[in-house]
């Protein structure tokens, strides 16, 4: 089983899953011909291109690992992690990753991609006989400019509702520019506790990009329109298709707070699946 884990870790760093390469063909499609926005997004294909062809990271920045594990009560967590680990080493010394451990307190680099909190590991135990494994490779660019807010907020005009949230997203977009690489996928925790409000927001990563829920399908739609009016553009050079893709969801709260968390991925979103189940042996 190591070896389908390098192998899907690599999948993830060097190549573009097809729903997010439809998606930034799609912004691609926003812009006027011949326009500096739409020559950032031909090189953004050459370089998913170019990526894919030779195995190498579709950028400097491998990220940290997520994984987000289910296994079957006969697997131990345990030793699924320690698999884990030792399969982002193995990439790590691959080329597929970056060693990106840093130690906080010493800045001392662990040099195998592998640290405290590094990669990051969730196992879910389920009735299943099936062993899956989503990865994702979270950009340090990209967090950088996550933000959360508290509502209400006098000086952005949010109230605790809908057209609140909104305003905070806006902001958030308007203040990271093109700092992260746009155009961009937004993920909006609301409500819960401060921890959990930016744990839902990136966990909206993990949704496919058609997944439209009924209570905020149409409000994503329509909050994904106005930000691209602000005119960002890729690169944030300027242009219609700075963000493809909004996604959102809430967690109830206590009266006295209302926190709204806004998570950012970059173009290369880099989220990949892999699915075991006995022989059988599928990448998403």
């Amino acid at each position: 089983m190591l070896d389908q884990i390098v192998e899907l870790i690599r999948l993830t760093a060097t190549s573009i899953a097809p729903e997010v390469l439809a998606a930034l063909k799609a912004g691609r499609e926003l812009e006027e011909e011949n326009s500096a926005a739409s020559a950032i997004y031909d090189q953004i294909f050459e370089n998913i291109a170019l990526a894919d062809n030779n195995s190498l990271p579709l950028c400097q920045d491998s990220g940290i690992p997520i994984f987000s594990v289910k296994l079957p009560s006969s697997e131990s967590p345990s030793a699924f992690t320690c698999l884990l680990q030792e399969a982002t080493k193995i990439a790590t010394e691959a080329n597929y990753l970056r060693p990106n451990a840093v130690n906080t307190l010493t800045d001392a680099n662990s040099g195998m991609g592998i640290g405290r909190g590094i990669p990051q590991i969730t196992i879910e135990t389920w009735g299943q006989s099936g062993i899956e494994v989503g990865l994702m490779l979270k950009g340090g660019g990209s967090e950088n400019v996550g933000v959360q807010y508290s509502l209400p907020d006098s000086e952005l005009n949010a109230e605790r509702d809908l057209a609140g949230v909104a305003n905070c997203v806006i902001d958030a977009v308007f203040q990271a520019q093109g700092k992260a690489c746009p155009p961009y996928f937004i993920g909006v925790g609301i409500g819960g506790d401060r921890a959990g409000a930016m744990k839902l927001a990136k966990a909206q990563f993990w949704r496919p990009l058609d997944d439209m829920r009924p209570e905020l399908g149409k409000w994503e739609k329509d909050l994904r329109a106005k930000l691209n009016q602000l005119g960002i553009g890729p690169m944030g050079i300027g242009g219609k298709g700075t963000v493809l893709s909004v996604k959102a969801d809430y967690l109830d709260r206590v009266p006295a707070s209302f926190f709204v968390s806004v998570a950012f991925t970059c173009w290369a979103y880099r989220r990949r699946g892999l699915s075991i189940n006995g022989n059988e042996v599928r990448y998403a």
